[in-house]
């Protein structure tokens, strides 16, 4: 694994639940790429979960990786929640289905192709990279907003036309 990335993730919700966008900035060989995108009606966790997710995914080749998120929530899902999951079948302790199984599952395969070191920045606290990932997946929800009848709070509109 030769090829060393950085990347900074952040995730972002209008209400919790509500519409969500989540952002990625990679970085290769002094090469940058952002990513985004965005969901009607979410939570702020499973966008945190989503940058990560959609970063290492969008590595086509096993990666020395160093994976920079203002997330608690992942940090320590990685870090000290996810080996018991497993263990116990995505239970948690207290034997209760693990929340957003689903991406955390999709987060374990994707990180299985890499080497990631997992570390961790306070959000909203000047670090540039953090702060272009918060703004990515902000525009994600902006875009989505405009392009569609979601509003605010992650209800879809429904658009009836009089004939």
């Amino acid at each position: 694994m030769a090829n060393s990335v950085e990347i900074f993730t952040d995730g972002a919700c209008r209400g919790n639940p509500g519409v969500g966008g989540w952002g990625a900035v990679l970085r290769c060989r002094g090469r940058e790429k952002n990513l985004l995108g965005a969901e009607p009606l979410t939570t702020n966790n499973r966008m945190e979960l989503m940058a990560a997710i959609a970063a290492l995914e969008a590595l086509k080749i096993g990666c020395e990786v160093v994976l920079t998120t203002d997330s608690r929530y992942v940090m320590s899902g990685i870090n000290t929640w996810m080996a018991d999951w497993k263990k116990r079948g995505w239970r948690t302790a207290a034997r209760k289905p693990v929340k957003n199984e689903d991406l955390w599952r999709r987060l374990d395969h994707a990180c299985g192709r890499h080497r990631i070191k997992w570390c961790w920045v306070k959000g909203h606290s000047g670090h540039p990279e953090n702060e272009l990932a918060d703004r990515l997946a902000n525009q994600a929800i902006d875009e989505l907003l405009a392009r569609s009848d979601v509003d605010s709070a992650g209800e879809a509109a429904l658009n009836v036309t009089a004939k």
